[in-house]
């Protein structure tokens, strides 16, 4: 994955990225309408499909709104990559299939408007701006194919679908 990145500071809230008096509702289209309006207005009208957003130390504190990660994906970013992400963030960005990556050495060096390339199988974060590598401890393979079907809950129906994983029976 490339693109553009966009850069952040340290302890962005969930209430920055997607603000709470949109949280009525949970259309993903609608919530994209607002992603980082918190910080900067024009992001959402301005940021492309596979931009990424690069941001300090505890990216996505605050609550555990689901809503946040969800507005980013479908604002078009194709990555995240921070020093470190709020624990909760962290997991419900998985949960809805938005890469995310943890690579300190590679926010230091960040400024808006570099090209970045992720490669998340190898564990490497290129900056095509300046033509450096940085190394992140990549994913397992099972957590790259949870966040290629898109998220967990369509990898769980997709392993269903094929029969890798039983319906559950009613019990008798």
């Amino acid at each position: 994955m490339s693109g553009r990145i966009w850069v952040f500071g340290d302890h962005v809230d969930t209430d920055a990225i997607i603000p709470a008096r949109y949280l009525h509702s949970s259309d993903p289209a609608e919530l994209a309408r607002h992603c980082m309006e918190g910080l900067d207005a024009g992001f959402a009208t301005e940021v492309r499909a596979g931009d990424m957003i690069v941001a300090g130390k505890n990216f996505g504190c605050g609550s555990s709104r689901e809503h946040a990660p969800l507005a980013i994906r479908a604002a078009g970013v194709g990555c995240v990559v921070a020093a470190s992400f709020a624990r909760i963030f962290y997991r419900n960005a998985i949960n809805i299939g938005l890469p995310i990556v943890v690579c300190p050495e590679a926010v230091a060096a960040a400024d808006d408007g570099q090209k970045w390339e992720i490669d998340f199988e190898c564990g490497v974060v290129r900056n095509l701006s300046l033509g450096t590598d940085l190394a992140f401890e990549p994913f397992p393979a099972f957590m790259r194919e949870l966040l290629r079907a898109g998220g967990l809950a369509r990898y769980t129906r997709r392993r269903i679908a094929s029969g890798e994983v039983p319906r559950k029976r009613s019990e008798s």
